[in-house]
């Protein structure tokens, strides 16, 4: 995030001498940051090396099974129909991908307690749909519940506490980074008046854990979408200490405060999130428009340059017929889309929505994966049929 923070105890001045209690020693310096020396970073201070690797174990193949790499076809996919299962990396199930991202949804139904977690590829974008607990990293600990965004830059170690075994998550994994829209920042990165929200609405890490321990300690890190298991010397949560811009964060869809209009406003009034290659969405409750003649369903539009991702998660979905919690549509780049049957004439004199989506918007065409196919209910392609 571009606005800085801090926990923990760190020295007065950057790059100097940091010693523990009692002449023990000096604490171990970290640069944490991204785009080389130009992107957002955070310094942090540990009680061990954090270099100290043990053993290498195995390494096993993550890469999506694409199923259609060239898609031209609408599709609905019933979400939860994705089973549950106890690992939270295995009960990650990817859906649509491409060179830029991977979407998916998960249902763990066990914490991650017995290892560590690293994405090296990718920040990530977690939604939590139903389920709340902890997320736990070398920078603090973040409280999460349903409606929650979690966003986890790439190279962040982490675990998950859950409170139920009924959870149920969509992920996002991006290649570039994840960022607030720039059009509500200004040129400090401060979030603008207009923005729909601040940064008040911002969850930082609290809560910070430092553990003085040497032993074995297994990391799973995602790289080259392969997933590596190292043997770690030390804790990866002995930081006493950090500041700086780059850090997880989360932020509640519940606290996205809709723009709207006399008349029907465009998808990126509703942006939350972007990238070089996609942007976030967040479709909440808000007054239609409000001009005598308005029509509040979305007007017919051309997906030319992106295809178009809406999860489904509460709330009644104004725009289309037969769809419920858990659902996800894709409306592929270069066909026309828009209401379902009788939604426009439905939508007339109607003053409120209560829907809540996740919308993702991508710049290239995204491919199906083999458990998105099974997924697929197959039919709704025709749904704009009378």
């Amino acid at each position: 995030m571009p606005f800085y923070h801090t926990l923990g105890h760190i020295p007065p001045k950057r790059h100097t001498q940091f010693g523990k209690p009692n002449g023990q020693g000096l604490y171990y310096e970290q640069l944490f940051g991204t785009i080389g020396f130009e992107g957002m970073s955070s310094l942090l201070y540990h009680v061990h090396r954090p270099t100290m690797v043990r053993e290498v174990l195995e390494s096993v193949d993550m890469a999506p099974k694409l199923a259609i790499q060239k898609n031209m076809l609408a599709r609905k996919l019933i979400g939860f129909n994705i089973a549950p299962a106890d690992d939270f990396l295995e009960s990650r199930v990817p859906l649509l991908a491409n060179n830029d991202l991977i979407f998916g949804l998960a249902a763990p139904r066990q914490s991650l307690t017995t290892y560590f977690y690293k994405n090296a590829d990718a920040d990530e974008l977690l939604f939590v749909h139903r389920g709340s607990g902890r997320l736990r990293t070398l920078f603090g600990t973040i409280p999460f519940q349903y409606g929650d965004y979690l966003i986890i830059p790439r190279g962040i170690i982490y675990q998950i506490d859950f409170d139920t075994t009924d959870n149920r998550l969509l992920y996002v994994e991006s290649h570039s980074p994840i960022y607030t829209p720039k059009r509500y920042r200004n040129q400090f990165g401060q979030l603008l008046e207009h923005s729909p929200f601040c940064e008040r609405d911002i969850i930082r890490p609290r809560d910070l854990e430092t553990h003085d321990e040497t032993g074995d300690f297994l990391i799973k890190i995602k790289k080259q979408g392969s997933l590596h298991s190292l043997v770690y010397a030390s804790h990866p949560f002995d930081v006493v200490g950090w500041d700086g811009y780059n850090y997880p964060y989360s932020f509640s869809i519940f606290n996205f405060e809709p723009i709207t209009g006399r008349v029907h406003q465009p998808p990126p009034v509703h942006q939350t999130f972007q990238t070089d290659s996609f942007v976030v969405c967040s479709f909440v409750p808000r007054l239609y428009d409000y001009h005598p003649l308005a029509i509040p369903a979305p007007y017919n539009h051309s997906n030319i340059d992106s295809d178009e991702v809406i999860y489904y998660v509460d709330g009644d979905f104004m725009s289309r017929n037969d769809i419920a919690q858990g659902h996800i549509t894709l409306h592929p780049g270069g066909i026309p889309h828009g209401p379902a049957p009788g939604a426009m004439e439905r939508s007339i004199g109607k003053k409120e929505t209560q829907e809540y989506a996740v919308m993702v918007d991508t710049f290239r065409p995204l491919m199906l994966t083999e458990q998105a196919l099974k997924l697929d209910d197959g039919k709704y392609y025709k749904s704009w049929l009378d």
